[in-house]
């Protein structure tokens, strides 16, 4: 079985988690947190050198870290990964948008917000409204597609809206109000409708669960 590094608060797990949900993928989580600094550890390093949650470490031996490239992983072959070249290219757009326009932003005045003591909070004032700005300049652009798209890329539900829905789900968290964006509120009830779709914070079924170090 499939052994997945990790906790419920990360979105960047959350997007590993909800395909292999979506996929019918067994798999066991070993409670792994950023919060408790145990990606940090020689131990974890010794798992995955970059010291980084999600990590997979498969039967055989292999490790796969990296959101994205879980994502990839997995999607081949299925209906989250479309066959034509020029809707896969729009698939890896709009997850390098996530990473590198949207989730510095979101997800980072998410996490301080959430577990930085007010103190901590008030020295970063200047960067987290640096962040929220920009933030507000991510939001936007996907609202601008999804004012007239069902779905971010190929037309369908693809590892694109779930890369991306793992933070916009809780931008509110980070402070960022999401009632001006009708077309992203009505594309996060879309993916919550998609069949096999499981919330971020409750454990699936059948997922069993051991505390780092597992």
């Amino acid at each position: 079985m499939l052994t997945l590094y990790g906790d419920l608060d990360s979105g960047n797990v959350y997007k590993a988690r909800l395909l292999l949900a979506q996929l019918g993928i067994s798999y066991r989580r070993v409670d792994t947190t950023q919060n408790r600094g145990e990606p940090a550890t020689a131990e974890f390093r010794a798992i995955n050198p970059i010291g980084k949650i999600p990590t997979l470490v498969f039967d055989d031996g292999r490790i796969l870290a990296e959101s994205g490239a879980i994502l990839f992983y997995f999607a081949q072959g299925s209906r989250f990964w479309p066959e034509d070249d020029w809707d896969q290219a729009q698939v890896l757009r709009w997850m390098f948008f996530e990473q590198y326009s949207h989730e510095p932003y979101i997800a980072v005045n998410r996490h301080w917000k959430l577990h930085l003591p007010a103190a901590e909070q008030a020295a970063l004032a200047e960067r987290m409204a640096t962040n929220h700005t920009r933030g507000l300049q991510a939001l936007e652009v996907m609202e601008q597609r999804l004012s007239g798209a069902d779905w971010l890329a190929a037309g369908t539900y693809t590892i694109a809206d779930i890369a991306l829905f793992a933070y916009t789900h809780t931008a509110g968290e980070g402070g960022f109000d999401l009632q001006p964006y009708p077309g992203i509120r009505r594309w996060l009830v879309r993916v919550r409708t998609q069949p096999g779709h499981i919330p971020q914070m409750r454990e699936e079924p059948g997922v069993p669960v051991t505390m780092w170090p597992g």
